[in-house]
């Protein structure tokens, strides 16, 4: 087990000072009792790390809450658009509403660490259901709405979930087909729609508000005062990305501190000074929209409107053009999604305004400077209007590698991209770039107040990022074996990711330990900067997948970018307009994916294999260079499984498709195998 022994010994500097500013602070606040750094129980406590690097007062999430009541009271802190109107609730309103509806888990039976488990499209009942879970003493646990109902029952038993929050009939109906192997479950409220038929313990959301109104205030007041910051309030359940979901269990200190740290570096400003506003549109049961949009926005007083639930499926840019958002996150694959619709539209613009606006991108920051007043008003400005960024200052990502051609196109628009790193392990980021702190393809800088090191680094000083501060998690719970894993022996959590540092402290991820590829010759090849280098020489790809574990060398599965079925989610068979545009450039009539696939289409596969040569001819040896490729008859996705919630790469699913489709030992015989690659990538090199 991990010690405070251990804080005191990672602090900057062991003085009496430093200890005497840490015991300060320990002695002015109420703690559980806790002898480690970690748990693996829901009703378990932990030691803060608590330095002088951090000295601040750990607080529970009422009690932010409330500070943020008596600051920012009548702002408006909650916009939902019911009938093409939009209708905003205050803070105090929003509080007011929180204990409602604590009230009423109580009066359901909410049981202290116990769960609330909502499964829905981000809303202001999600909101209001996660807070009043907390304040009730329960747990607030989100649920992916893309879950099977297997997925599901996984979650909700595993999170022991008293009561189960949905959306629609949709999700509902997936709670229905596993409810009788809940034993904790008591009731299902449900907060979108009307109900299409009354089951026991089945409530609308209309009922379930007005179900604690017997429940004294006093009942609810004396739960929250038991309240201690080092207890678990959030269950943040990993996607399964590489194995069965964890749950992440994070304490009152973890989310109020993060908040409020965290968006400080992003320079997100206190309503006091400037009131912030964003659209909530991404999975709040990842923890990257939960700290951005939740907690951050109670913290700071922020307004949050929400997405229709069809956002991602082509209505997100009209409610940003509606709100026009002060800042706004998106996960790369938003951002990619951003670009090929920016180019879609300008290669639909009459001809010298298409040479205008392909000018206005391509002009470099230097020569920016010289004509930003002609290129920003005349078409930057109203192209970031189109896209709902008018109002727009601050532009954050994270929760996958975001692609060095998204960033330059976006910085051509004069949108700059402030990446972050880390993980739901670090209740969000651990890293952060800002106005202040920003280099390409860097990830910024360690958060004040965090720490960071190194492990194990080779020669190029690259090493797995390990992690310590007021954000690390509380421990997995019910998993003792894979929270020992996720620390080293002095506390320090292991992030798995492979990164270095320059001189001036900003971090660049390299790489992933679990993704690193060994060949049969023992080399290690980090297949992402592999993958990145194809996309980028070759835009009619969309997605790269490096294979080669234990393998004589290295081979690629290709898609290529299609339309996608907006009502499923579903690639087609259809290419994008930036795959057909260049198809024909290079004399091909293929404007579908099956006209290439099968190396039916000799120009594109020409065109392929010349720009995996290019990439071959840039790798460090012979190892790292791809021998075989081939291109899948469909994209990546999430319903088929091989992206998650976040669009992050699934490379066991992949893999193990992949493999169903061939029976042979000597997996993907269906290959483009092109002798030449290697001789014509030595001829580039050599030239």
């Amino acid at each position: 087990m991990l010690h405070w022994s251990h804080v005191v010994h990672w602090c900057s500097s062991n003085t009496r000072a430093g200890k005497k500013c840490v015991e300060g602070v320990l002695a002015g606040v109420s703690l559980a009792p806790a002898q480690s750094l970690w748990t693996t129980e829901a009703s378990g406590s932990v030691q803060l790390r608590i330095d002088e690097l951090c000295p601040q007062e750990p607080i529970t999430v009422h009690q932010m809450f409330m500070n943020s009541v008596q600051k920012y009271g009548n702002l408006p802190a909650l916009a939902s658009k019911r009938k093409d109107k939009w209708e905003k609730i205050t803070f105090s309103e929003y509080y007011n509403c929180c204990r409602m509806a604590a009230r009423s888990f109580l009066k359901l039976g909410l049981e202290r660490f116990h769960s609330v488990a909502i499964l829905g499209f981000n809303s202001a009942e999600w909101f209001i259901s996660a807070v009043g879970a907390i304040f009730a003493g329960g747990l607030t646990t989100g649920i992916y709405t893309t879950n099977s109902p297997e997925a599901c029952l996984y979650v909700a038993s595993n999170s022991r979930a008293n009561i189960i929050v949905v959306d629609n009939q949709k999700q509902l109906d997936k709670i229905l087909q596993i409810k009788d192997n809940l034993p904790n479950l008591k009731a299902i409220v449900q907060y979108s729609g009307s109900l299409q038929k009354k089951f026991p313990n089945l409530y609308s959301w209309e009922e379930f508000m007005g179900l604690g109104l017997d429940i004294p205030d006093k009942a609810l007041d004396d739960i929250i005062s038991s309240q201690k910051a080092n207890q678990c309030c959030v269950l943040i359940y990993t996607s399964g990305t590489t194995g069965i979901p964890k749950g992440v269990m994070l304490s009152h200190d973890n989310i109020t501190w993060t908040a409020h740290h965290a968006s400080r570096a992003g320079d997100m400003q206190p309503a006091e000074i400037k009131q912030e506003s964003l659209v909530s549109y991404l999975p709040l049961s990842h923890i990257a929209a939960q700290i951005y949009d939740l907690w951050t926005g109670i913290q700071w007083g922020e307004l949050v409107y929400f997405a229709q639930p069809d956002a991602l499926k082509g209505s997100l840019v009209g409610t940003l053009r509606e709100a026009t958002p002060s800042s706004h996150m998106g996960v790369p694959r938003v951002w990619e999604k951003i670009m090929e619709k920016v180019k879609q539209e300008i290669s639909r613009c009459a001809y010298l305004k298409r040479k205008l606006v392909t000018w206005a991108i391509s002009v470099d920051d230097y020569s920016r400077n010289c004509t930003d007043t002609i290129t920003n008003s005349l078409v930057l400005e109203k192209l970031r209007a189109e896209l709902g960024f008018s109002c727009c200052q601050k532009f954050f990502t994270g929760a996958a590698p975001l692609g060095s051609d998204t960033v330059q196109f976006l910085l051509g628009l004069n949108i700059r991209l402030y990446e972050a790193y880390g993980m739901s392990e670090s209740t969000g980021p651990h890293f952060m770039s800002g106005p202040e702190t920003y280099k390409l393809s860097s990830c910024g800088k360690v958060l004040p107040g965090c720490r960071h090191k190194l492990a194990n680094t080779d020669a190029d000083g690259c090493g797995e990022i390990c992690l310590w501060g007021r954000n690390v998690f509380m421990g997995y719970v019910n998993m003792e074996d894979k929270t020992v894993e996720a620390f080293d022996e002095d506390g320090w959590l292991r992030s798995g990711d492979l990164g270095k540092a320059d001189e001036e402290g900003f971090l660049y991820i390299t790489g992933r330990i679990k993704e690193l590829i060994i060949t049969a010759g023992g080399e290690n090849v980090p297949p992402i900067p592999i993958e990145d280098a194809v996309k980028r020489e070759l835009p009619i790809i969309s997605n790269a997948m490096l294979i080669g574990d234990k393998r004589k060398f290295l081979s690629m599965l290709l898609t290529l970018k299609c339309v996608t079925n907006i009502e499923t989610m579903e690639p087609t068979d259809d290419l994008s307009s930036e795959a057909v545009e260049y198809c024909q450039q290079l004399g091909s009539q293929a404007t579908k994916v099956s006209d290439i696939t099968g190396g039916k289409d000799k120009l594109v596969n020409k065109a392929i294999q010349e720009g995996i040569a290019r990439v071959n001819a840039q790798a460090i040896s012979n190892a790292q260079r791809i021998q075989k490729w081939t291109i899948l008859k469909k994209d990546f996705s999430v319903p088929g499984g091989e992206l998650g919630p976040t669009m992050k790469l699934r490379r066991p699913v992949v893999l193990k498709k992949s493999k169903n489709k061939h029976s042979t030992s000597q997996p993907f015989e269906t290959f483009c195998f092109h002798r030449h690659i290697y001789i014509y990538s030595i001829l580039v090199r050599r030239y």
